[in-house]
């Protein structure tokens, strides 16, 4: 999940964009965005950061396989298309 830190900044953030006539009110709306953007957030299908390195990991290895798989069938055809016919 996004840190909490991270919200917070982007909560700020978006409170400074506010009018100069609502300055006043900054700390609540900024609240009010933190909680909106939590909420939003929380309803994302995301994975953790250690979830995506562990699937690119699995990835990887499996596109390796594929890899000498597709070899193994080019030079198990090559043989075979050289092998005279009777």
């Amino acid at each position: 999940m996004i840190p909490a830190s991270s919200i917070d900044e982007l909560a700020q953030r978006l409170a400074a964009l506010l009018p100069p006539g609502l300055k006043e009110a900054r700390e609540d709306i900024g609240a009010n965005f933190r909680s909106v953007l939590q909420a939003g957030l929380g309803k994302l299908d995301l994975v953790t950061r250690e979830e995506f390195d562990v699937q690119r990991c699995v990835l990887l290895r499996t596109r390796e396989k594929l890899e000498a798989l597709e070899r193994q069938l080019a030079a198990l055809e090559t043989a075979l298309n050289t092998q005279p016919r009777h």
